[in-house]
């Protein structure tokens, strides 16, 4: 009886050491999964500020965003949107840039979304390391010279359409798609009419502090108040227009 004792005792404690080994475990565990989930969230938040998380400070000029000095719209500036608008988007922008597509889909929000109260100016900010995007910006400067402001829009709305990517061997072919006469464009773009214009688009890019594109000023009433850094989608882009409109 005593030997019977002897021999339980032993197992019986080693059980329990074992149990509660496993237990201590299991917590452990349980508590580490609580705490990446906690700040895999908080990262993420932070990381993809949407308009309910965004505070007001937040929509505040900071010096990240802020600005240079901007040329104003003229006559040879690509526009569309409101007629008198109260805000003024001034885009630079490369044809060959992804987040430059994705954020011309957010520019087409913003233009439906605020009606006769934002315009959109469109200027080229081709970067050295797109090889295509110097001669995308002259092509789209000579279709806008032979087939008017509609004609260049339709052009931009193309050479974003990431599923169907324009060739630049093809230039010629996707003008006459646009209705622009092909030997006129192919002289136009052989002769680097436009050459001189995409070039001071960029110096003026540069003037107003733009390192990136997409990169938008904010103008309001010819001033420049700050910058849209990067391919911000719409939730995010419209608390910093709606605090220029209250």
């Amino acid at each position: 009886m005593d030997a019977k004792k002897s021999l339980t005792t032993p197992i019986l404690i080693g059980l329990l050491v074992v149990a509660s080994f496993f237990v201590g475990t299991l917590y452990t565990k349980v508590q580490i999964m609580e705490q990446t989930t906690k700040n895999a969230a908080a990262n993420q938040e932070a990381n993809n500020p949407s308009a309910a998380n965004v505070k007001k400070e937040d929509t505040q000029p900071t010096e990240e965003n802020a600005v240079g000095k901007v040329a104003g719209v003229s006559t040879t500036d690509h526009v569309k949107g409101a007629q008198n608008p109260k805000i003024t988007l001034i885009e630079y922008s490369d044809y060959e840039c992804p987040f430059c597509a994705r954020f011309h889909a957010t520019t087409k929000e913003i233009l439906d979304a605020y009606g006769d109260s934002v315009a959109l100016v469109y200027r080229h900010f081709p970067l050295s390391f797109h090889q295509n995007s110097e001669k995308l910006a002259e092509a789209s400067e000579c279709i806008a010279d032979l087939g008017g402001n509609e004609a260049f829009w339709n052009f931009t709305d193309r050479a974003f359409d990431e599923t169907n990517p324009i060739d630049p061997a093809n230039l010629g072919a996707v003008a006459a798609e646009l209705g622009v006469d092909q030997t006129a464009f192919n002289q136009c773009l052989d002769n680097g009419k436009f050459k001189q214009k995409v070039a001071d688009n960029l110096s003026s890019g540069q003037t107003a502090g733009i390192q990136g594109t997409p990169g938008t000023v904010i103008m309001v009433n010819g001033e420049a108040k700050e910058l849209i850094p990067g391919a911000l989608p719409f939730d995010q882009v419209k608390p910093m227009l709606d605090k220029y409109l209250d």
